[in-house]
Formats: structure tokens, C-alpha cells, sequence
């Protein structure tokens, strides 16, 4: 829509994703050949002369270059120049507009808009990310803290967007709640107030030195990236950025310069504004329809004096600029770790906790990543015992937030939210204030208090999340009912959100000590901490929950131990569940057709993975680009606690699910000729290229601890899994991978455990009768979920810790 309504010869107005119309029919209708035209623009454009290359190599200096002479001397050139398209994308026209849009979701979002000097020019005095950092705050004080205890606001982000050499925009984009959509002429108010006082109080150096001190210290302990986005990277600098800043880029602002943010700044003025606002709200007040998407909108002209008089009946509000951030870091020395584990040690354990210790042996940087499972067996045991401990969650982030976020922003991310068992806090960053951090979240969870006000904001934010989820794609769709079918406690979001409906504040008053009062806490602290500071870290996490004369917490009972039971499938009997599609106007259907295979074990988990490889391009090409099923095509490996097997999953505005499924059916009969088809050299091939994705070293410190944290999180604690994948993988015959298949994978398979996720869209809703009646037995249909889970046999769980020994 922000495209649309912007000047008709300027590149920024075209349609960027393309479809049918735009690439043949209406070119087709003007006598243009598309692909004539393709032709001219490669004949005009292709050029050395305006490429950049990246090679990332481990070879030398000497014979990486003559890899380059070798294999890229052929390409032409023309001598062209980078084309140019001077001149902003809105003309007066499109400026002093308010436009109001009805989205497919519901919620209601303001985003305000201005053309700006792009900043690319300036990219050493950062004038955007300076006035991103205090537009865009969210400490006492700042514009998004006065508007959430309005309670008008649930989210605002503040910077630059669409960036070019020619053209960009600064964008404020606010989350309004029912109330904040009410006021949307205040909130506007509030925003361009607090831009008349920032550019009437000047720009302050201090401010600029910490911007630059938080991007100097993550710029210089940066973790490492992938190879492939990391030589993307580089080479779009190329393009941009003097030789000596083609590594850097924008990433260090080192030049104070008022003179240029200022500049910037007056930019950000009535006279330049371009307002979006979208809801549900506007529907049938709307008399325009955006082409492309077919948006439902409606354009007004407003003047500055409009603004004016919003600036000036807004309500009173202290705004001011942030404090000084205690949590930038300025300790970046590395700890001397004596003991080199290669793996996770448990630490410590106590009936309170356990602790699971790694020192960063690898990567070197003063950083440290921190995940506390709090186990709470209350947390999922009903639809309102699971929604309430998710408004314990965002209630605790939402009054963490105006301290926390300074920890953020200077480079110690952390977040809160529901896990398998109860409720989860991460902390990674640098690990100097990483404690100071820790105990003020501790502090918050032990004296939680329920404000009524915030209360509801966080219960409406929460019902429109949940409403949302009925305009998620069909294959998302298929993908949790899959899920919902086998895991145990897994509650539908039609259960959740009713009963949010009736839940109040004294409901979660009365809820969280219930929930706290028996816990069990797993810890796994990694990075650049030593082992008494991550012995101290639990043990407070201890004392404030479970030392205290009247604690919050005590120990779980031995039978409350977490489980995690997922159903097993019975062999010979093809399982089905048809569901009609949650969005009416979404005309797309979508199959998850699921095999479960086994229980974690290294020898087959190899097997399943070298299936997975060889049929996944096999899959992708015959469902995709032969048939044309749909743009959503993929063959995965699923992993339900602990519990694998593959999923093809399908979603297609073409065929129905019935048909779908009935070709994937016979895509494995296809697969199973061609794994005996396939030569020895072939399959030695596939299990080369699988040995070397697994001995893949981790790249950074988070890549490591997450593969770890799933270990523990899964109760499996394999740490070595890769290395015994791969001894097995080594050991592995194609003779072994055909027998695997023949019993768990191909049709009718003796040991076959199969189950057909059917969604039907609106273009498919009338064959699900029809496709129930053709299903062939034997075969079970599925009609209650949560009733059928409840009457099947489970796999053991994997989960448990009173068998583990420090």
C-alpha cells in the first residue's frame, strides 16, 4: 500500500514479488512478451562492471585467486554504471495523508511514515539509528512508556526503512490496543510533541558516545556467521561503502556531528508525514482497493494545522531522554577456565534444582548463555492453567520491561515464555552486567504483582493473538493439529481462548502462587563463567524462591516428575484427520502426511536421515516443479520429544488433500524404485554429503548451547549425538537404508505408522466428504483430538532427572 500510493514513474512504486497479472497477463493485453523483455534488461544491465564478488575460502590468497580467474573471467563487460533513480517516491500528493486499511488480522497498527535523507550518505554519524535509539525507547520517560501506562500501546518500534542511495524513510510503527485505536489522534499528538522537543533540545554527544561504545563492543565480539549471509553481506557493502569499510559497513558510528541528525531530525515534521493506519475497525468505511494485494483502503489529505491541534489536546505526559545505561559493558576479560570439558557437566543438583555447566572452550568472547526451565507441573494441566500462566509470562515482561530494556538495547537480550513443562528465561549477551540482570528478574517474579489495569491490556493483546491464529496458513494449520494429535498436553486455541473470556485479575491473583508453589528448577549456564559464578547464580535463584522462611516455591513431588508422553501409532492402520480450513476467504488447502518411525536411537535416526536426504530433492521436484502442487512443498524430519519421523507437507490452491495424499502415496512409490536403482557410488555420495552438514562445527556460542539445551530440554542428554550419528552413518549399506524403508516407510510397510493431516480450504471445502468415504481400510478417523490422544497407547518418556548422578 506504501508502495501504491507513491509516484507511478519511480522503481519504489512497482510491485516487487510479481504474480500472474503483472508478469504476463497484463503485458500480454499492451503486446509486450515478458519474456522478450527479460532478455533486453540482462542484454542492457549484465555487467562485471557493476558486480561485486566475495569469495570465503579456507584455500590461500595465491590459489583463491586463480579459483576467480578461472571461473568468473567469462562474464562480460560493458563498462555500465550502477543505474540511478534520483528523487524521493512521493511528491506532495503523497504527503500530509492519512490512509486507513483493513488488515487480514486482527489488531490495530499505526505506522507513521516520512521520506528522509538517507542515512547511508552519513553512515559514520548514524543520524537514523541516533533518533531510532530515543524515538523508539522504552524507559521511563520515553514516548512508548507514557503510552503503554496509558494504556494505549503494546509495542513501538522507531528507524529507517527501505533504504537506498537515492531515497529512504523513517518509520514509527506503534501496536495500539482497543483504547490506544480510540485515541489515535493523541497518540499522533504525544509523537509529534515528543519530536518538537528533541528538536528543540539539541543533539546530546553523550547519547551518541554510548550508541557508539554498545556498536563498537558487538561489532568487535561479534559472534560468527554463516559463511553464505556473511559474503552476501560483503558484498552489498561493495557497493555502498569506501574499500576500507567494506567489512564494517554501518556497523560503527564514530563521527559526532548535531549538524546531520538535526537535519534529519526537521525532516521529521507535519509538513512530510505520511500516515498508515490499519484495523479491522475500518471495514465497509473504506471506498479504495490496492491493486496487488486488493486492500481495502480510504485516503484523506491532512494539514499541518490538523497535527497542531492534536499536539495540543493530547494529555500531559513527562517525556524525557533516557538515562545513562548501566548495562553497557566495559569488562570484556576472558575467565581462566581450568577444566576444558568438551561437553555440558552436571554441576550441581539439589532437590530445588539442577545445573548444567560448559565453559566457552572454543569461541572466546566475553559472552555467556544462560536458560532457567522453571518446571511448574501446574503450568499445562487445563486450557485455563496454560492461559493463565501465559499472562503470568507477558505480565512479567511488561513490567520488567522500562529497566530491562536497557539491558537489551546494550547488547544482553533475554526473554520469558512458556515451555513443555512450565516457564522459561533466557539470558545471552555479554556476561559483565549479565547478574545484575538475573537478580532483578528473580526479584520480579518473587514480589509478582497483578496490576488490574495491565492486566487487561496484556488479556485483549493475548484474545487477538489467539483469534489471530485462525488467519494462519493452512499448512501451519495441519502442521499443529499434527502436533495436538500426538503430544500430551497440548489444549486446542478454540479451548484457550474461551477460557480467556472469562478469566479476570484476581483469577491470576489467586493462580501464580498455586503455580510457583511447587517447582522445579533446570539451569544450563555456558560462555565466559566460571564455575562458582554459575553455582552462584542458582544458588540465589534458590534462596529467593525456595530459602526463605515462608517460600514461594518447594520441591516437586517425585510423582509430579515432568513428562513429556507422545502417542504411538498403531502399525498396519492409516490414521486420518479432516478439518475444514479456519479462514473461510483462504482458498488453499494443506496435508501433512506424517510416518512415525521410532524413538531416539542412533542407528535409526541415521537411516531416517539419509532417507530424508536422498527423497527430499526427490520430493520438492516431483511434487513441486513436475505436478505443480503448490509453492509449499517440503519432505522434514520431525522430532516429537524425542520421538522421529518424516512429514511431507503440501499446501495447494490446485488439488484437494484427498488428492494430495494420493500423490505422495505414489510419490513413495517412486522413491522406493529409485532408492534400488541407485548406485553404490551414489549412495556413498549421499552419505558423505550428510557426514559433513553433522561434523559441522557450531559457529558461535549460542549455535553450541541450543543444540545442548535441546538435550537437556528432551531428557535425552546426548551431547556426543553427532559424532555417534556419524560412527553410524560410517557403518551404514544401502542394503540397510532399502530395509529400513521396506518396513517403516514405503506403502503398506509392515511396521508402518501413518497419519494424514487434512485441511480443506474454500476451493476444496465440498470434496471432504467425499475423500472420508474413499479412505481405505484399515484406517481410523479421527474426529476429537484430545479425546483420541487420551485413549492411545504413549511412548516412555524420555524425561526425568532422579536417575542422574553428579
Amino acid at each position: 500500500l506504501k508502495k501504491h500510493l507513491s509516484r507511478e514513474d519511480h522503481p519504489y512504486h512497482k510491485f516487487s514479488t510479481g504474480n500472474m497479472n503483472t508478469l504476463h497477463v497484463w503485458p500480454e493485453a499492451k503486446g509486450i512478451d515478458t519474456r522478450s523483455e527479460l532478455i533486453k534488461f540482462y542484454d542492457k544491465h549484465y555487467s562485471a562492471s557493476i558486480m561485486h564478488l566475495v569469495i570465503y575460502s579456507k584455500e590461500n590468497l595465491d590459489k583463491t585467486q586463480g579459483l576467480v580467474e578461472e571461473m568468473f573471467q567469462e562474464i562480460r563487460n560493458t563498462n555500465n554504471s550502477i543505474p540511478t533513480f534520483p528523487g524521493q517516491p512521493c511528491t506532495p500528493d503523497h504527503l500530509q495523508v492519512l490512509v486507513k486499511a483493513v488488515p487480514i488480522r486482527q489488531g490495530h497498527k499505526l505506522t507513521v511514515s516520512w521520506p528522509v535523507t538517507p542515512s547511508i550518505h552519513h553512515y559514520e554519524e548514524a543520524p537514523c539509528s541516533y533518533l531510532g535509539h530515543l524515538i523508539g525507547h522504552e524507559g521511563v520517560g520515553s514516548l512508548f512508556h507514557a503510552l503503554k501506562t496509558l494504556g494505549w500501546a503494546t509495542r513501538l518500534y522507531a528507524g529507517e526503512e527501505d533504504l537506498t542511495m537515492e531515497c529512504s524513510f523513517f518509520n514509527v510503527l506503534v501496536d495500539l490496543t482497543d483504547a490506544g485505536h480510540e485515541h489515535m489522534q493523541d497518540v499522533l499528538g504525544l509523537l509529534f510533541r515528543h519530536i518538537k522537543h528533541l528538536q528543540q533540545s539539541g543533539v546530546s554527544q553523550w547519547i551518541f558516545d554510548e550508541l557508539s561504545a554498545i556498536c563498537e563492543a558487538e561489532y568487535h565480539y561479534q559472534a560468527k556467521r554463516d559463511p553464505f549471509s556473511y559474503a552476501k553481506a560483503i558484498s552489498r557493502n561493495m557497493k555502498i561503502y569506501p574499500t576500507k569499510h567494506w567489512l564494517v559497513g554501518s556497523s560503527l558510528p564514530s563521527r559526532f556531528n548535531p549538524a546531520i541528525v538535526q537535519k534529519v531530525l526537521n525532516e521529521l515534521s507535519p509538513s512530510n508525514v505520511r500516515i498508515f493506519w490499519g484495523s479491522k475497525k475500518f471495514e465497509g468505511q473504506t471506498d479504495k482497493i490496492e491493486p496487488w494485494y486488493k486492500t481495502a483502503y480510504s485516503f484523506e489529505n491532512i494539514t499541518e494545522f490538523t497535527i497542531q491541534e492534536w499536539m495540543q489536546s493530547a494529555p500531559y505526559v513527562t517525556l524525557h531522554l533516557p538515562v545513562p545505561n548501566v548495562f553497557i559493558p566495559t569488562d570484556f576479560s576472558l575467565k581462566d577456565v581450568e577444566d576444558k570439558d568438551i561437553f555440558p557437566v552436571l554441576l550441581r543438583k539439589t532437590s530445588f534444582s539442577r545445573l548444567w555447566y560448559k565453559p566457552d572452550t572454543k569461541f572466546f568472547k566475553p559472552k555467556a548463555f544462560v536458560k532457567i526451565d522453571f518446571n511448574c507441573p501446574l503450568a499445562k494441566t487445563s486450557p485455563d492453567a496454560v492461559v493463565l500462566s501465559n499472562i503470568f509470562v507477558w505480565l512479567l515482561v511488561d513490567c520488567l520491561n522500562e529497566y530491562a530494556y536497557y539491558a537489551r538495547a546494550a547488547g544482553l537480550k533475554y526473554g520469558l515464555g512458556l515451555s513443555g513443562n512450565g516457564f522459561e528465561l533466557y539470558l545471552v549477551g555479554f556476561n559483565h552486567k549479565l547478574r545484575i540482570l538475573l537478580e532483578a528478574i528473580m526479584q520480579k517474579i518473587a514480589k509478582f504483582k497483578v496490576k488490574p489495569e495491565r492486566f487487561s491490556v496484556i488479556k485483549e493483546t493475548i484474545t487477538k493473538t489467539y483469534q489471530n491464529i485462525k488467519f494462519q496458513q493452512p499448512y501451519e494449520r495441519a502442521m499443529s493439529y499434527c502436533s495436538m494429535v500426538l503430544q500430551d498436553h497440548t489444549w486446542p486455541w478454540t479451548e484457550k481462548l474461551e477460557a480467556l473470556t472469562h478469566l479476570e485479575a484476581d483469577d491470576l491473583v489467586n493462580f501464580v502462587p498455586m503455580l510457583l508453589s511447587r517447582t522445579f528448577v533446570e539451569c544450563y549456564i555456558a560462555g565466559n563463567v566460571e564455575k562458582n559464578e554459575a553455582e552462584s547464580m542458582v544458588k540465589h535463584i534458590e534462596d529467593v524462591l525456595f530459602n526463605d522462611p515462608k517460600p514461594i516455591s518447594r520441591p516437586i513431588f517425585p510423582s509430579q516428575t515432568m513428562t513429556s508422553r507422545v502417542v504411538e501409532l498403531g502399525t498396519g492402520i492409516k490414521y486420518f484427520y479432516h478439518q475444514e480450513g479456519s479462514n473461510p476467504s483462504d482458498e488453499n488447502s494443506a496435508l501433512v502426511h506424517y510416518i512415525q518411525v521410532h524413538q531416539d536411537e542412533y542407528a535409526m535416526n541415521s537411516k531416517l536421515q539419509i532417507f530424508r536426504l536422498i527423497a527430499k530433492q526427490a520430493t520438492f521436484h516431483q511434487l513441486r516443479t513436475v505436478e505443480q502442487l503448490g509453492y509449499i512443498t517440503s519432505l522434514s524430519q520431525s522430532n516429537h520429544s524425542g520421538v522421529y519421523g518424516v512429514q511431507f507437507i503440501i499446501q495447494s490452491s490446485v488439488k484437494g488433500p484427498g488428492d494430495i495424499d494420493s500423490r505422495v502415496e505414489s510419490l513413495l512409490k517412486d522413491l522406493e524404485s529409485k532408492l534400488h536403482k541407485k548406485t553404490d557410488e551414489e549412495f556413498k555420495s549421499n552419505v558423505t554429503a550428510l557426514i559433513d552438514m553433522k561434523l559441522e562445527k557450531h559457529k558461535n556460542l549460542n549455535e553450541e548451547s541450543s543444540f545442548y539445551w535441546q538435550e537437556i530440554k528432551n531428557g535425552t542428554f546426548k551431547f556426543n549425538r553427532r559424532d555417534e550419528e556419524v560412527a553410524a552413518l560410517r557403518e551404514l549399506k544401502k542394503v540397510e537404508l532399502i530395509e529400513f524403508f521396506n518396513t517403516y516407510i514405503k506403502v503398506d510397510a509392515p511396521k508402518k505408522k501413518s497419519m494424514s493431516i487434512c485441511v480443506y480450504g474454500s476451493k476444496h471445502l465440498k470434496e471432504m466428504a467425499s475423500d472420508k468415504d474413499k479412505v481405505a481400510s484399515p484406517f481410523i478417523q479421527i474426529e476429537d483430538i484430545v479425546g483420541f490422544r487420551k485413549s492411545q497407547p504413549v511412548y516412555g518418556s524420555l524425561k526425568g532427572w532422579s536417575q542422574l548422578k553428579l
